[in-house]
Order: structure tokens, then C-alpha cells, then sequence
């Protein structure tokens, strides 16, 4: 299942072409998908995926993919850039527990397109 993830400018950021491991345009990998959650390489919980939404820890909107129901109003979406050769993926560490649900918000989060994949 290939996604793209585009941030609230537009702007493409990453994307996955297995349905679970998400990477930059760069190549880099930066995160997984499990069980409807986002999770760094070294375990932390970044956010939560659903409905074609990536949500970060607050329940506001990090990322939206070209199937997205619900959210805030989406951009026009800006062209892709091109898909860089992907680095080899990290080990994945000890998962960190899944945070509360929080609420789903109609805004977007603070955090920037690859600023989301720092924290």
C-alpha cells in the first residue's frame, strides 16, 4: 500500500510503499506504522494514524495522505519530488507505550513536515 504524507502547506514530506515503514524524499527512514500508531526507529510514540490522517500525540493533524476523511481543510497539494535511494532502515527499539487516546482536533499541529519525526 503506497502512501504519500503531505504536509498542511501541501508540501509532500514522506511517504511509505509498504504500509509500514515511512520514509523522507531523501531516502531516510524515519518511522514505522503498528497497530494504528507512528513510531520512531528507537521506539518513541509519535503520533497516531487513521482515516488517512497522521495525528501527532495531541490529537492535532501532522499529515494527511490523498485519501484523507475528516480534519481541517486540505491544501492543493504541491508535485512530489523525486524518491531519493532509501538508506538502510535502523533496527527498531523497545516500543514505548501507547499515550491516552486524546481527542481528534480540527487543526493543525505546531509541529513542521519533518520536525514531526525529531520529537
Amino acid at each position: 500500500m503506497e502512501l504519500t504524507f503531505y504536509y498542511s502547506n501541501g508540501r509532500s514530506v514522506a511517504y511509505t510503499e509498504d504500509g509500514v515503514h515511512i520514509y523522507l524524499f531523501s531516502g531516510d527512514p524515519v518511522a514505522y506504522l503498528d497497530n494504528g500508531s507512528v513510531y520512531s526507529f528507537s521506539g518513541r510514540h509519535l503520533g497516531r494514524f487513521e482515516n488517512g490522517w497522521i495525528r501527532d500525540n495531541n490529537g492535532q493533524c501532522v499529515f494527511f495522505t490523498e485519501n484523507a476523511t475528516g480534519g481541517p481543510m486540505r491544501p492543493m497539494k504541491m508535485m512530489r519530488p523525486m524518491k531519493s535511494m532509501k538508506q538502510m532502515r535502523p533496527m527498531k527499539g523497545m516500543k514505548e507505550m501507547r499515550p491516552m487516546r486524546p481527542m481528534d482536533s480540527l487543526s493543525w499541529s505546531e509541529l513542521s513536515g519533518e520536525q514531526f519525526f525529531e520529537t
